[in-house]
């Protein structure tokens, strides 16, 4: 029999929903961004302004959260770890009781849950890893996750802002044909992250790209009657 070579690839933990998070957020602010102003006035200019700096303050604000949530969630995990270990020197007995709490819930009894707590308490790198993992339900996080991350969503929000612009620049002189084409250009890339991400998740196809779909058009669809309503004569 062949050896398996290399091992299995998994998507990057956090690449994903960093990757959704700022594309979907630049795509359906900067649309529905897009849609009022142009709902309001025929302005090219005033269209292209209110676009660029929806861009540029959406894509640096959702970037600089993702960082600092980011790099709080590792301070959070780092403060519990610390805790974990000085528990463990001043009270083993309910560290080792807790572990044998989980243990339980999974079905060991008997010699296997005795054999199983003693290999764990035995060595406790493990048995730190096993509590910060299944009594707290904490992930580490890599000390390098919080800049990737932001950069990662600094990126994906840029680009997803400027699917809506695109129709704009290649018609400006055809507002409201501009405006159909961006949805219809926008809807299609909801659709398509949608279908990304079921298919890295495994789930329903359609569900996920229409949920997508929905919830971006129905932004723009808002942007639309406020910019519309707003923009009528005698409205302000």
């Amino acid at each position: 029999m062949a050896a398996v070579k290399g091992h299995e690839s998994h998507p990057k933990r956090g690449l994903l929903s960093d990757l959704i998070l700022g594309s979907q957020d630049g795509l359906v602010n900067v649309l529905g961004i897009l849609l009022g102003v142009a709902a309001a006035s025929a302005s090219f200019k005033l269209i292209l302004v209110a676009a660029l700096a929806a861009l540029g303050a959406e894509s640096v604000s959702m970037g600089a959260v993702a960082y600092t949530s980011t790099a709080a969630r590792r301070r959070f995990y780092l403060s519990e770890e610390a805790r974990e270990r000085r528990e463990m020197q001043e009270v083993p007995e309910i560290e080792r009781q807790e572990i044998r709490e989980v243990l339980e819930r999974w079905g060991y009894t008997g010699e296997g849950l005795e054999r199983m707590l003693a290999d764990l308490c035995a060595n406790p790198k493990a048995m730190l890893e096993f509590m910060m993992a299944f009594e707290l339900r904490l992930a580490p996080v890599d000390p390098h996750e919080p800049l990737h991350s932001g950069l990662v969503v600094l990126g994906a929000t840029v680009a997803g802002s400027a699917v809506p612009l695109i129709p704009f620049l290649l018609l400006p002189t055809q507002i409201h044909l501009a405006a159909i084409s961006s949805i219809v250009l926008s809807g299609a890339v909801l659709f398509t992250i949608g279908t990304f991400e079921a298919r890295t998740t495994d789930s329903n196809i359609w569900r996920s790209a229409l949920q997508m779909l929905v919830i971006g058009l129905a932004a723009g669809f808002a942007g639309f009657l406020i910019g519309h309503f707003l923009g009528a004569p005698g409205a302000i």
